[in-house]
């Protein structure tokens, strides 16, 4: 068995050179009717069934990108499994393999709902809902008049209820194509909705933590809950009681009573599980979710307890799925992933090693943001449980100062000020839109919001007193240090992903979910440059130099783009997205969801040298897919 080189520097074999457990968060568990098996889907874009009395796992095969959705018919013969590919694949649970695959869409697909047994809907980020024909691959109709990314869809009595970013909750009428019904648009986006037969209601998950339910016949409001303090990512209702599960971006999971709408249970905590994964099991005896760490969580849906963690007893430690990378030193990175460690390496053309890894001390939560302070001598990192931790170099370890839980969810990104008066406070970029100051004594110093929405990405000027950030409402901005908005750039069209500044301090260039590339000028906000670069997803950006700009995608690759000329090149270098990327002496730095992190040549985007974690994509035996 091959062998990776781990935290310790020793080389040890690992029993996830073979597919015994997702590699990558879990976004889904779906109950097959009738059995102790379920279906599960995640970021490795990998499809398997996981059986709850006997923990053993089947690898139905696997997407070429992340996998949002899985469903299983009501019969349970049948699968369906949504992916960022773009595709569906139906399966067959019966035969356990593939059994057609659905093209259409021309961006992510969210989710899927069967009806019937011989048709099926799904919705997209191409803001379209596709009516499919199960048994021949076509599509029958197209839906349209979402403005935004649809995210979630569900079905009943002949209806299509979808919901998603333009804050609307929508009913379709299935025979006829037409649309017979918008509640909304609310004040923010509304990720997720379902159906609660029993009492004929529609009800709606929403970012500022308010479930909404809605009358199906009548169309009026029947009831509002005040579920969380951040944004819902999942509700789902019980199929034996009505009862409504909600899940947020707070970390609380609660299950509301569908009489009285109270608060009925809170699930017991568990610190790794992936919010949007969530679903009844088909009697409504248990919920089911997934974690970040890959594996499968049970709880008993009548007391909270949580039963099981199908998938925890291997002698792995998480996944080690790269989210972002920042430079630590001369040829040194620090990075952070999905398995809530960070990690300090070496990395040049001549040389690479893994230096050590460390995990805070309330553990191991899943980290989008590191970042590195300018006098080399801490490490910053951001988790999805709202905390910041803050690691001292000493030699080649990184040793925890402080921990600090800001309550502004997720945080998703971070810089370290060098300017005067500001040296080493943090500047936190976090999902409820807040710009957080953090001390370099771990105390927060003020904090200011530019943003509406998630705050995707900040980055500081290199001299002058100013930032520029970007977030999941497609504004671009720029504003001094103090938080007053300096300049409003002409942003894009959906979410914006990333935003660097060039090296000299001129220019900013930002992608997005519209497939653009802006390049503006800082002073005055001009629009220099807008390139489009396909229908493949951007995710990060970065200047090589005042003239090149490098941007990474969801399909893992890296496109180079000459300001000077506008001339395109592309390689694809990686099996999975590329997650973030930044400057190192003559080279680019780019990690990846495949567990790997590399060094690129940024005239030619050849591949100068690799570190790797992990290989993510492998079949049962241990064959790379």
């Amino acid at each position: 068995m091959a062998g990776v080189r781990t935290e310790d520097d020793r080389m040890v074999t690992t029993p996830l050179e073979r597919f015994v457990r997702h590699r990558g968060p879990v976004t889904c568990v779906a109950g097959i009717p009738g059995t102790d098996q379920v279906v599960t889907s995640g970021y490795d874009g990998a499809v398997a069934v996981y059986d709850l009395g006997t923990g053993d796992i089947e690898l139905l095969g696997h997407h070429r990108h992340l996998v949002n959705r899985v469903v299983v018919d009501p019969t349970g013969r049948r699968a369906a499994s949504a992916s960022s590919d773009y595709t569906v694949i139906l399966w067959d649970l019966e035969a356990r393999r593939a059994e057609r695959v659905l093209r259409g869409h021309a961006d992510d697909v969210e989710d899927f709902v069967f009806v019937g047994e011989s048709a099926g809907a799904s919705v997209s980020r191409d803001w379209r809902v596709l009516v499919w024909n199960l048994e021949t691959g076509a599509v029958t109709g197209v839906l349209e008049g979402h403005e935004k990314d649809v995210l979630s869809v569900s079905y009943h009595d002949g209806r299509l209820f979808t919901s998603g970013d333009d804050m609307t909750l929508r009913v379709w009428d299935l025979a006829t194509g037409r649309q017979t019904r918008i509640w909304g648009p609310f004040d923010t986006e509304s990720d997720t909705c379902a159906i609660d037969g029993l009492h004929d209601r529609a009800v709606l998950g929403c970012d500022d933590g308010v479930v909404r339910i809605f009358d199906v016949g009548g169309g009026g409001s029947a009831g509002e809950i005040a579920a969380h303090r951040s944004g819902i990512k999942k509700v789902a209702v019980s199929p034996r009681t009505g009862d409504i599960l909600s899940a947020a971006y707070d970390q609380k999971l609660r299950v509301w009573d569908a009489n009285d709408l109270t608060e009925r249970l809170r699930l017991e905590d568990r610190p790794a599980v992936w919010e949007r994964s969530f679903n009844w099991s088909p009697d409504g005896s248990l919920i089911l979710a997934g974690t970040f760490d890959g594996t499968v969580l049970v709880w008993d849906a009548g007391t909270g307890e949580c039963l099981d963690e199908i998938g925890a007893g291997l002698d792995v430690r998480g996944n080690a799925c790269f989210n972002e990378v920042a430079i630590a030193g001369p040829r040194e990175i620090a990075l952070v992933a999905d398995d809530g460690r960070v990690r300090l390496a070496r990395l040049a053309p001549e040389r690479g090693e893994w230096i050590s890894s460390t995990e805070p001390p309330s553990g191991p939560i899943l980290m989008n943001a590191v970042a590195s302070d300018p006098r080399g001598d801490r490490v910053v990192c951001g988790a999805h449980d709202h905390r910041l931790h803050v690691f001292h170099r000493n030699a080649d370890e990184l040793v925890h100062e402080h921990s600090l839980f800001l309550g502004e969810g997720p945080i998703n990104t971070i810089r370290v000020s060098c300017h005067t008066g500001l040296e080493g406070v943090a500047f936190v970029g976090c999902y409820s839109g807040a710009v957080v100051q953090v001390t370099p004594e771990g105390e927060i110093a003020g904090s200011f919001r530019v943003h509406e929405n998630a705050v995707k990405a900040l980055r500081l000027h290199p001299t002058r007193r100013l930032g520029v950030s970007c977030s999941a409402d497609g504004i671009l901005v720029s504003w001094n240090l103090e938080g007053e908005v300096l300049e409003r750039f002409l942003g894009h069209m959906a979410i914006v992903d990333d935003v660097d500044i060039d090296p000299t301090g001129t220019l900013i260039a930002s992608v997005g979910r519209d497939f653009v590339l802006k390049v503006h000028e800082l002073e005055g906000g001009r629009l220099r440059h807008s390139v489009a670069l396909g229908r493949r997803s951007p995710k990060a950006v970065c200047f090589f130099d005042r003239s090149t700009v490098v941007v990474t995608n969801y399909w893992g690759e890296l496109i180079r783009v000459s300001l000077d000329d506008d001339r395109v090149i592309r390689r694809e270098i990686a099996r999975n997205g590329i997650s973030s990327a930044v400057r190192s002496d003559e080279h680019i730095i780019v990690t990846s969801y495949d567990g790997s992190v590399y060094l690129v040549c940024p005239n030619d985007l050849v591949v100068a040298n690799v570190l790797q974690a992990m290989r993510q994509r492998v079949d049962a035996e241990g064959r790379p897919v």
